[in-house]
């Protein structure tokens, strides 16, 4: 792929959602002009006119781009997602064009890891219910002790991480201030073991399973993790084990998490994806017993956007300097 200098060079910004914090922010477009003036910068506010600019565009920087649009898109070399998740441009044309994905890997672990250790907590110490018991001026103190999992500490406890990759170390970390002991899941069973007292490669998660105490799923969304947690994983895992879901909906089997809970097979769980977001108000999930829903929020931070324009800004020095791109999307394993 020919890289181009700045200025031959027409980058368009285009993300449109309907939570506003998914869309852009002005300073991604702010900072790469005052970088590289020369540079023909467009930041779109939605895509009405995204079919105008495509034709021209060298460098896309968006979440989507359908088949149709890369067809018009001629002069395309690049595109830079601004979800780290992207399945969603996994399609055959675009695997066969030659054009170069990158992801904004790592912008999202440091929020995700503190949000998943205070679901963790949350768990353990069943704050859900206290705030319920709140909201009826309740003081629940026998009512809490009573719940088939007592209130019980995390030190000592195996996390099984499965998808060990920056949000997963990250959340290592933090266990380990915990003294908790980590495990973690890779395709190949290699990984940064400076946090991990085990790790497990994907082939062997059956063998890993009933040795945690906390299963956390943080692994990407590809067609071979599709229910990559389901009715033959959840048997596996200890009874009263608890589970966490900050990857991706399609990861667990949603069905079988709800039944889990409801035998008291899982002491309970935590998601923050689903496999329909928004979660809609007639789904079961809502009244699913123990089952603790935060709504697609931790990756969310005041600090996003400011990471999210830093690593735009190295990834573009590298390529207008011919170095080695940073967060490359391998598109025959879709992550």
């Amino acid at each position: 792929m020919k890289r181009t200098m700045p200025a031959e060079t027409k980058l368009v910004i285009c993300v449109w959602h309907s939570f506003t914090e998914w869309r852009p922010k002005p300073l991604i477009a702010e900072a790469i002009r005052k970088r590289w003036p020369e540079m023909r910068v467009v930041h779109l506010p939605d895509y009405d006119k995204l079919p105008e600019e495509l034709p021209d565009t060298d460098i896309f920087v968006g979440y989507s781009l359908r088949a149709k649009q890369l067809k018009d898109a001629k002069k395309l070399k690049w595109i830079h997602s601004t979800a780290a998740g992207v399945a969603q441009l996994m399609y055959p044309e675009l695997r066969d064009s030659g054009i170069l994905v990158t992801n904004p890997s790592g912008v999202f672990s440091v929020p995700m890891a503190e949000h998943t250790m205070g679901l963790l907590l949350a768990l353990a110490r069943n704050f859900p219910d206290s705030v319920r018991q709140q909201d009826r001026a309740n003081w629940s103190q026998q009512e809490l002790w009573d719940k088939p999992q007592h209130l019980t500490e995390v030190n000592g406890q195996v996390l099984l991480i499965v998808g060990y990759g920056s949000i997963g170390r990250e959340l290592a970390k933090r266990a380990k201030g915990f003294e908790m002991r980590v495990w973690g899941v890779t395709r190949s069973g290699q990984g940064d073991s400076a946090h991990a007292e085990r790790i497990f490669p994907a082939a062997k998660l059956h063998e890993a399973l009933p040795g945690a105490d906390y299963v956390v799923i943080a692994a990407p969304e590809t067609a071979e993790t599709k229910h990559l947690i389901g009715v033959a994983e959840m048997a596996r895992m200890k009874r009263g084990a608890r589970l966490i879901n900050v990857g991706r909906g399609s990861l667990l089997d949603e069905k079988a998490l709800i039944s889990a809970l409801e035998t008291r097979a899982l002491g309970g769980a935590a998601i923050d994806v689903a496999e329909t977001e928004p979660l809609p108000a007639d789904s079961p999930l809502w009244k699913a017993p123990s089952l603790f829903i935060t709504p697609h929020t931790s990756a969310l931070s005041d600090r996003l956007w400011k990471r999210q324009a830093a690593i735009l800004a190295e990834l573009l020095e590298r390529w207008f300097d011919g170095r080695e791109m940073l967060n490359q999307v391998d598109l025959g394993r879709g992550y």
